[in-house]
Parts: structure tokens; C-alpha cells; sequence
């Protein structure tokens, strides 16, 4: 995983792994795969750090070997 990952492409990376939107959702933007929903930060916050993108992603059941998959 990088350090950080910009918003755009923590985006691009969740539509790969199958996710749509993202939504809006009271204060925060959310993406689903089913039943499936995982709350993004928002975009105009900066970089997202590895330490919050490794929360969420435990969050949502993936893996590290899986999110490094979905290029």
C-alpha cells in the first residue's frame, strides 16, 4: 500500500473492486457493492494517509493483497 492515496484514486480503486458511486450521505460520501457500504472522506480534505485507507479497508473485509490487486 502507499503512503497516502489521493481521493481520486481511492475512488477509482473501489469502482474496480467493484464498488458504485459515490454517493452523497449526510456528511460524508459512501460507496456500496451490494448491501455492501463503505463511508469515503471527503474529497477536498487532502491525501488520504495509509493509517485511515487500512481502516477502511478493514471496515469493508479487504485485504491489503486484494486492494494492491485492483489496479
Amino acid at each position: 500500500m502507499p503512503k497516502e492515496i489521493s481521493w481520486k484514486k481511492l475512488v477509482q480503486k473501489f469502482r474496480k473492486l467493484g464498488f458504485e458511486g459515490p454517493y452523497a450521505g449526510g456528511r460524508h460520501l459512501f460507496m456500496k457493492k451490494g448491501r455492501l457500504k463503505v463511508i469515503i472522506p471527503n474529497p477536498h480534505e487532502g491525501d488520504i494517509s495509509k493509517h485511515l485507507l487500512s481502516e477502511i479497508l478493514r471496515q469493508v473485509g479487504i485485504t491489503p493483497k486484494e486492494w494492491n490487486k485492483a489496479k
